[in-house]
């Protein structure tokens, strides 16, 4: 039997123990094409026998850049490791020269890219690199396909060479190099060993609740060059759940309802997105049925796990399920029990509202540098607990610094940041990694996450201003897309908005408010609106002491996203750029 002590062991292990004809499946010309365990590994095997062909050697790194999830990927990754090379993964959507920096940091030899889009931008920094090839894996005319690589490596007579170079691979050595997308600077290299994301998958798989193998389906879209996301899909492998690859984000609703998954991994900002379109649905019915709607939406926000509430709220959940929320599972599918939450901080009443729905939400914590998991919630054995990250999984030990900052100790921690002896140093105290996070660990052994150590600030008068907690409060109004919160050094907190214009258009049909326009523009300088919008930062601010809440904002007219650079690709906000980007806003805001 395989021991999993490296990365490229899952997949073995899932053909020993549950070899799945549906093991990875991606969506081809509108249909839905399927590759069984056998013939990934066969394939990884191919292009590990071309990569010899082409002299790849050991510690060698090949670059992989996927706008989408796909089949395509995981063979590639698969068929990297075993020669002892490295699988530098890269965000599709940074810019050229981000491209070119990493490429030439990490010293990629060859690159693996998914289509046009992603060529180009390669194409135009090459040149300054030294990438000796770039393969594609759609057809693209005048660039290399990357079953060129399944010719090459046809060959099965050197795959006694591919078995020598996969058992010289040892636990500790280096697996990949992620790029962390960072809300400032250059992207830093995290160095990750087999082990680190090996035993990291390992401690993972009992907290990811995943019904008998063999008949479980995923859906997966969050970027698998993400770490969260990567260390789910070898979980998955190694739980022999399918994995169906969705098209792109804007297709997540449309593959769920193809897919019927049972479970998915999201972050926050796509959950409430999800469920302000719920909300939008439900500003549309008229009489019972809006009464009813959000009769079982203010129900849900009350929700708690184990029937904490008692028999008759139960009661209530249960006709509220069968009218109201087995719509919202029917629109994710039907079967979909459990959503994986990581990246930032979930707000408590989505968690609530989705777990009222059956849908219930795991938040997990953790960083590229712990590879990444810390803890997860789980529903059994009492390890969920609303408004936390869960309990810290095995061979994992947090501990609470006197400052509050989250310190981690374990076999996920990273082996460095890669050519850089000092800042590696910088965030490590002998064994313990400094996550520049604030949290607490309560009387259950739950972690809670108070703030970001660096995102914390003082006001001129001396108090302290946790932003996000401001933010994840603001955000549940419909009026508010998105929200920043500034003002250190001065007299009080601000707040940079970006109004929930969708949202907004309804409601200015709804009014009949004919003098509003509906451009961005006319939306985020209308008096009405930015009146509107007082009464909700007012009604939130009744959360906070008085110190803490929000005296002025300002609308932007922009919508923040990552392409125009206000997110990071895990949909971080890049607060220096938001921050530099809007400051005759700020200006206005304390200086007018």
């Amino acid at each position: 039997m395989t021991e999993v002590t490296r990365l490229f062991d899952f997949p073995y292990y899932q053909l020993e123990n549950k070899p799945n004809d549906s093991a990875l499946v991606t969506k081809y010309n509108g249909k839905w094409t399927p590759m069984s365990t056998k013939e990934y590994l066969d394939k990884a095997n191919a292009v590990s026998r071309a990569l010899l062909q082409l002299g790849v050697q050991k510690n060698d790194k090949i670059a992989v850049i996927s706008s989408t999830n796909r089949t395509e990927w995981n063979i590639m990754d698969i068929g990297v490791l075993q020669v002892g090379a490295q699988n530098i993964p890269i965000y599709p959507t940074i810019s050229s020269e981000d491209y070119e920096y990493v490429l030439n940091h990490s010293e990629s030899i060859y690159c693996f890219v998914s289509d046009e889009e992603v060529l180009e931008k390669v194409n135009k920094i090459k040149a300054k690199t030294k990438v000796k090839e770039v393969y594609s894996f759609d057809h693209i005319k005048g660039c290399k396909h990357y079953s060129e690589l399944f010719e090459l490596g046809k060959n099965e007579s050197s795959q006694i060479e591919v078995e020598k170079r996969k058992d010289a691979v040892k636990p500790d050595d280096l697996a990949t190099i992620i790029y962390t997308s960072g809300t400032t600077g250059r992207p830093k290299g995290v160095m990750l060993s087999h082990w680190n994301i090996t035993s990291n998958v390992l401690d993972s798989s009992p907290r990811v609740p995943l019904p008998p193998s063999g008949k479980t389906r995923v859906l997966s879209f969050l970027p698998i060059c993400h770490i969260f996301e990567r260390v789910l899909i070898y979980v998955y492998q190694y739980a022999g759940t399918s994995i169906y690859f969705a098209e792109a984000l804007d297709k997540i609703g449309e593959n769920a309802k193809e897919v019927h998954p049972h479970l998915m991994s999201v972050v926050p900002r796509l959950l409430e997105k999800v469920f302000d379109k719920i909300m939008l649905k439900g500003e549309d019915l008229t009489g019972l049925k809006k009464a009813l709607f959000f009769w079982a939406v203010r129900l849900g926000e009350k929700w708690e796990p184990y029937g904490a509430n008692g028999s008759w709220y139960e009661f209530k959940l249960k006709i509220a399920n069968k009218l109201i929320f087995s719509k919202w599972r029917e629109a994710l599918g039907g079967e979909l029990g459990t959503m994986v939450s990581g990246s930032a901080a979930l707000q408590p009443r989505l968690a609530r509202v989705f777990g009222a729905a059956g849908m219930k939400v795991m938040e997990g914590y953790g960083l590229t540098e712990t590879s990444p998991v810390v803890s997860v919630g789980m529903i059994d054995d009492n390890h969920y607990k609303v408004g936390t990250v869960g309990k810290p999984i095995e061979n994992v030990e947090v501990k609470i610094a006197d400052d509050g900052e989250i310190l981690i100790k374990g076999p996920n921690v990273m082996k460095g940041y890669y050519k850089d002896p000092e800042k590696t140093a910088s965030v490590m105290t002998g064994d313990y990694f400094h996550t520049g996070d604030k949290g607490e660990i309560d009387e259950d052994g739950f972690l809670k996450i108070t703030g970001r150590k660096k995102e914390m600030f003082k006001t001129s008068g001396g108090k302290y201003i946790i932003p996000t907690l401001l933010e994840n409060n603001l955000k549940q109004s419909l009026f508010i897309e998105q929200v920043m919160v500034i003002g250190e050094g001065e007299k009080m907190p601000g707040a940079f908005i970006q109004p929930n214009f969708e949202f907004i258009r309804d409601w200015i049909e709804d009014k009949e408010y004919d003098d509003i326009g509906t451009s961005e523009h006319e939306i985020a300088t209308s008096e009405k609106v930015i009146k509107r919008i007082q009464k909700e930062v007012d009604k939130y601010n009744q959360n906070f002491g008085k110190w803490e809440q929000i005296k002025r904002f300002e609308l932007t007219t922009d919508i923040w996203s990552i392409d125009d650079g206000h997110l990071t690709p895990t949909m971080k906000m890049k607060r220096d750029v938001i921050r530099k980007k809007y400051d005759a806003l700020y200006e206005k805001i304390y200086r007018s």
